[in-house]
Protein backbone atom coordinates (compact mmCIF):
# COMPACT_ATOMS: atom_id res chain seq x y z
CA UNK A 1 0.00 0.00 0.00
CA UNK A 2 1.43 3.36 -1.06
CA UNK A 3 1.51 5.91 1.76
CA UNK A 4 -0.25 9.00 0.48
CA UNK A 5 1.51 12.33 0.53
CA UNK A 6 0.67 14.93 3.13
CA UNK A 7 -1.22 18.03 2.10
CA UNK A 8 0.51 20.94 3.86
CA UNK A 9 -1.54 24.14 3.91
CA UNK A 10 0.18 27.40 4.89
CA UNK A 11 -1.92 30.51 5.16
CA UNK A 12 -2.28 33.66 7.19
CA UNK A 13 -3.17 37.32 6.80
CA UNK A 14 -2.05 39.31 3.77
CA UNK A 15 1.41 40.80 4.32
CA UNK A 16 2.49 38.25 6.94
CA UNK A 17 5.18 36.90 4.61
CA UNK A 18 3.66 33.65 3.31
CA UNK A 19 5.41 33.96 -0.05
CA UNK A 20 8.77 34.83 1.51
CA UNK A 21 8.60 31.86 3.89
CA UNK A 22 7.54 29.51 1.09
CA UNK A 23 10.43 30.66 -1.13
CA UNK A 24 12.91 30.15 1.71
CA UNK A 25 11.61 26.63 2.41
CA UNK A 26 11.88 25.66 -1.26
CA UNK A 27 15.35 27.15 -1.61
CA UNK A 28 16.67 24.59 0.89
CA UNK A 29 18.13 21.40 -0.64
CA UNK A 30 16.54 19.05 1.91
CA UNK A 31 12.97 20.15 1.07
CA UNK A 32 11.20 17.08 -0.30
CA UNK A 33 7.67 18.31 -0.95
CA UNK A 34 6.18 19.82 -4.10
CA UNK A 35 4.83 23.35 -4.30
CA UNK A 36 1.37 23.64 -5.79
CA UNK A 37 1.22 26.88 -7.72
CA UNK A 38 -2.02 28.83 -7.18
CA UNK A 39 -3.97 30.67 -9.86
CA UNK A 40 -4.89 34.34 -9.41
CA UNK A 41 -6.41 37.25 -11.31
CA UNK A 42 -4.20 39.85 -9.64
CA UNK A 43 -1.38 41.43 -11.62
CA UNK A 44 2.18 40.09 -11.14
CA UNK A 45 4.41 41.96 -8.71
CA UNK A 46 8.00 42.73 -9.66
CA UNK A 47 10.00 39.53 -9.98
CA UNK A 48 6.99 37.18 -9.97
CA UNK A 49 6.97 34.60 -12.76
CA UNK A 50 3.92 32.95 -14.37
CA UNK A 51 3.84 29.24 -13.54
CA UNK A 52 6.38 29.66 -10.74
CA UNK A 53 4.82 32.08 -8.25
CA UNK A 54 1.26 31.97 -9.64
CA UNK A 55 -0.69 31.08 -12.74
CA UNK A 56 -1.83 34.57 -13.72
CA UNK A 57 -5.34 34.38 -15.22
CA UNK A 58 -7.89 36.81 -16.57
CA UNK A 59 -11.15 37.02 -14.64
CA UNK A 60 -12.92 35.19 -17.48
CA UNK A 61 -10.36 32.34 -17.47
CA UNK A 62 -10.63 31.97 -13.71
CA UNK A 63 -14.43 31.92 -13.70
CA UNK A 64 -14.35 29.17 -16.33
CA UNK A 65 -12.17 27.10 -13.98
CA UNK A 66 -14.77 27.63 -11.23
CA UNK A 67 -17.62 26.55 -13.55
CA UNK A 68 -15.73 23.40 -14.57
CA UNK A 69 -14.95 22.50 -10.92
CA UNK A 70 -11.20 22.50 -11.60
CA UNK A 71 -10.25 24.22 -8.33
CA UNK A 72 -9.66 22.60 -4.95
CA UNK A 73 -10.49 25.95 -3.40
CA UNK A 74 -10.87 29.55 -4.43
CA UNK A 75 -11.61 32.89 -2.86
CA UNK A 76 -12.11 36.48 -3.94
CA UNK A 77 -9.87 38.72 -1.89
CA UNK A 78 -9.55 42.52 -2.20
CA UNK A 79 -11.04 42.40 -5.70
CA UNK A 80 -9.03 39.44 -7.07
CA UNK A 81 -9.59 35.69 -7.29
CA UNK A 82 -7.12 33.17 -5.85
CA UNK A 83 -7.45 29.40 -6.21
CA UNK A 84 -5.74 26.00 -6.29
CA UNK A 85 -5.96 23.77 -9.40
CA UNK A 86 -7.17 20.38 -8.12
CA UNK A 87 -5.77 17.85 -10.63
CA UNK A 88 -2.10 18.39 -9.84
CA UNK A 89 -2.68 18.21 -6.09
CA UNK A 90 -4.54 14.89 -6.18
CA UNK A 91 -2.10 13.17 -8.54
CA UNK A 92 0.90 14.23 -6.47
CA UNK A 93 -0.60 13.10 -3.14
CA UNK A 94 -1.57 9.72 -4.66
CA UNK A 95 2.06 9.28 -5.75
CA UNK A 96 3.15 9.57 -2.10
CA UNK A 97 4.59 13.06 -2.45
CA UNK A 98 3.79 15.89 -0.03
CA UNK A 99 2.11 18.93 -1.56
CA UNK A 100 2.63 22.41 -0.11
CA UNK A 101 -0.13 24.99 -0.59
CA UNK A 102 0.36 28.67 0.19
CA UNK A 103 -3.15 30.10 0.11
CA UNK A 104 -5.47 32.70 1.59
CA UNK A 105 -7.38 32.02 4.82
CA UNK A 106 -10.77 31.82 3.06
CA UNK A 107 -9.40 29.11 0.78
CA UNK A 108 -7.95 27.13 3.67
CA UNK A 109 -11.45 26.68 5.11
CA UNK A 110 -12.62 25.14 1.83
CA UNK A 111 -9.62 22.80 1.71
CA UNK A 112 -10.24 21.72 5.31
CA UNK A 113 -13.76 20.58 4.38
CA UNK A 114 -12.44 18.51 1.44
CA UNK A 115 -9.13 17.32 2.97
CA UNK A 116 -9.66 17.15 6.75
CA UNK A 117 -6.58 14.93 7.01
CA UNK A 118 -4.38 17.78 5.73
CA UNK A 119 -1.86 19.68 7.86
CA UNK A 120 -3.03 23.26 8.41
CA UNK A 121 -0.47 25.85 9.56
CA UNK A 122 -1.34 29.48 10.32
CA UNK A 123 1.50 31.95 9.79
CA UNK A 124 1.05 34.77 12.31
CA UNK A 125 2.67 38.21 12.53
CA UNK A 126 4.56 39.24 15.68
CA UNK A 127 2.06 42.12 16.05
CA UNK A 128 -0.55 44.04 14.05
CA UNK A 129 1.73 47.08 13.87
CA UNK A 130 4.50 44.94 12.36
CA UNK A 131 2.01 43.48 9.88
CA UNK A 132 0.92 46.95 8.78
CA UNK A 133 4.55 48.02 8.44
CA UNK A 134 5.27 45.05 6.15
CA UNK A 135 2.30 45.87 3.91
CA UNK A 136 3.26 49.56 3.69
CA UNK A 137 6.93 48.73 3.04
CA UNK A 138 5.97 46.74 -0.07
CA UNK A 139 5.10 50.05 -1.69
CA UNK A 140 2.63 48.36 -4.02
CA UNK A 141 -0.68 49.25 -2.33
CA UNK A 142 -2.53 52.54 -1.89
CA UNK A 143 -3.48 53.81 1.57
CA UNK A 144 -7.05 52.65 0.97
CA UNK A 145 -5.91 49.10 0.12
CA UNK A 146 -3.59 49.02 3.15
CA UNK A 147 -6.61 49.82 5.36
CA UNK A 148 -8.66 47.14 3.58
CA UNK A 149 -5.92 44.55 4.08
CA UNK A 150 -5.54 45.40 7.77
CA UNK A 151 -9.30 45.09 8.30
CA UNK A 152 -9.24 41.70 6.55
CA UNK A 153 -6.18 40.65 8.60
CA UNK A 154 -8.04 41.15 11.88
CA UNK A 155 -10.85 38.89 10.66
CA UNK A 156 -8.37 36.29 9.42
CA UNK A 157 -6.48 36.13 12.72
CA UNK A 158 -9.80 35.37 14.43
CA UNK A 159 -10.10 32.32 12.11
CA UNK A 160 -6.96 30.77 13.61
CA UNK A 161 -9.06 28.01 15.20
CA UNK A 162 -9.39 26.35 11.77
CA UNK A 163 -5.69 25.41 11.94
CA UNK A 164 -3.66 22.68 13.62
CA UNK A 165 -0.54 24.78 14.30
CA UNK A 166 0.39 28.46 14.57
CA UNK A 167 3.87 29.61 13.55
CA UNK A 168 4.96 33.19 14.27
CA UNK A 169 6.90 34.78 11.44
CA UNK A 170 9.27 36.81 13.60
CA UNK A 171 12.28 35.76 11.49
CA UNK A 172 11.90 33.96 8.17
CA UNK A 173 14.58 31.33 8.82
CA UNK A 174 13.08 30.44 12.22
CA UNK A 175 9.55 30.22 10.79
CA UNK A 176 10.84 27.84 8.10
CA UNK A 177 12.51 25.56 10.64
CA UNK A 178 9.34 25.41 12.75
CA UNK A 179 7.22 24.50 9.71
CA UNK A 180 9.62 21.77 8.58
CA UNK A 181 9.73 20.33 12.11
CA UNK A 182 5.93 20.18 12.18
CA UNK A 183 5.91 18.28 8.86
CA UNK A 184 8.43 15.72 10.20
CA UNK A 185 6.28 15.20 13.32
CA UNK A 186 3.12 14.73 11.24
CA UNK A 187 4.78 11.99 9.22
CA UNK A 188 5.39 10.12 12.50
CA UNK A 189 1.73 10.19 13.56
CA UNK A 190 0.51 6.74 14.53
CA UNK A 191 -2.50 6.99 12.21
CA UNK A 192 -0.22 7.51 9.21
CA UNK A 193 2.28 4.72 9.86
CA UNK A 194 0.60 1.97 11.86
CA UNK A 195 -0.56 0.09 8.74
CA UNK A 196 3.11 -0.65 7.90
CA UNK A 197 3.69 -2.30 11.25
CA UNK A 198 0.44 -4.22 11.15
CA UNK A 199 1.53 -5.57 7.79
CA UNK A 200 4.86 -6.56 9.33
CA UNK A 201 3.01 -8.70 11.86
CA UNK A 202 0.90 -10.52 9.29
CA UNK A 203 1.62 -14.23 9.07
CA UNK A 204 1.79 -15.77 5.60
Amino acid sequence: MQEKGLLIVLSGPSGVGKGTVRKEIFSQPDTKFEYSVSATTRLPRDGEVHGVDYFFKTREEFEKMIEEDRLLEYAEYVGNYYGTPVEYVQKTLDAGIDVFLEIEVQGAGQVRSKFPEGLFIFLAPPSLSELENRIVTRGTESEEIVKSRMSAAREEIEMMELYDYVVENDRVELACERIKSIVVAEHCRRERVQYRYKKMLEVD
